[in-house]
């Protein structure tokens, strides 16, 4: 049988097997899904021994935090979406080699999109942290047709980075697109996205709360108890929360479309997960 799994740490708190398993379900896809968690400094260890298994046939990984740079270094060939990002987190095995892909940003769009029903041209938009789950994002963000966006990241320098590799993209849509400091964004914005692993990690916002305005959508990219306190933050300020779940749901739909060829249902199975997991 064909083998899937996803790759982080920490890892037990992963939906994704869930996810796939119904994906597999809902369109007749025989495999197996499973979590692995990789130890700090394992990564290629782990998907080397990944592909060892001998149950199966290991044909690809979905790869979480922290690891969607080792993951961009290890594959041997990326999409142009994945080399702008510089992060993967699909990994594809196949005869010539290890294919590299990010469907981080799309998953997050379409999620913001068709689900929210929050249309992302001409929006402005927040993008909190410059870490591999920015990287992957913002691209498609652009892509969208938002108006302008900022890159804020704790250490100024690391979002300069990401805003100047995505210069020519926000040129050929025509976006203002800037990094700034946490402590010096200024103004409000339609859509604020939490890319930062704070959530995770159970921290406080990083930002301050005049980046909301009424309406204004808020998503953490995390998902789960972790998200309270940005759930929190963002509804007291009169803005829509929204949790990662959505963007989980679309982004793996666009990996079991890469790795099987086949469309699954993403807003049926998000709400038969938002069911499951109350």
């Amino acid at each position: 049988m064909d083998l899937y799994c996803v790759m982080g740490n920490p890892i037990e708190h992963s939906r994704s097997p869930w996810i796939h398993a119904r994906f597999a379900e809902l369109t007749g896809q025989a495999l197996r899904y499973e979590r692995r968690l990789v130890p700090m400094g394992g990564f290629d260890a782990a998907v080397s021994a990944f592909r060892a298994d001998t149950s199966g046939t290991a044909r690809g990984c979905n790869i979480t935090v922290p690891f969607k740079f080792d993951s961009a270094r290890l594959a041997q060939h990326v999409t142009p979406r994945a080399s702008l990002a510089q992060a993967v987190n699909v990994l594809s095995f196949r005869k010539d080699g290890v294919h590299g892909d990010n469907t981080d940003g799309i998953g997050l769009v379409n999620d913001i999109q068709r689900n929210a029903d929050v249309a992302l041209a001409g929006r402005d938009v927040l993008l909190i942290g410059a870490g591999g789950g920015s990287a992957g994002v913002l691209g498609p963000i652009l892509e969208a047709g938002a108006r302008r966006v900022v890159v804020a990241n704790r250490t100024l320098a690391k979002a300069v980075t990401l805003v100047q590799r995505h210069a020519v993209l926000a040129l050929q849509h025509h976006a203002s697109l800037e990094a700034q400091a946490l402590h010096t964004i200024g103004g409000a914005f339609d859509v604020v996205v939490n890319a930062t692993a704070s959530s995770l990690a159970g921290g406080e916002v990083p930002v301050a709360a005049s980046v909301l305005k009424r309406g204004t959508l808020a998503v953490d990219m995390m998902y789960g108890p972790s998200t309270a306190g940005f759930m929190a933050w963002a509804r007291a300020h009169d803005a829509v929360p929204r949790d990662g779940l959505g963007m989980l749901v679309e982004q793996a739909a666009e990996a079991f479309d890469i790795w099987r060829g086949v469309r699954p249902p993403a807003a049926q199975v998000l709400a038969e997960l938002r069911a499951l997991v109350g």
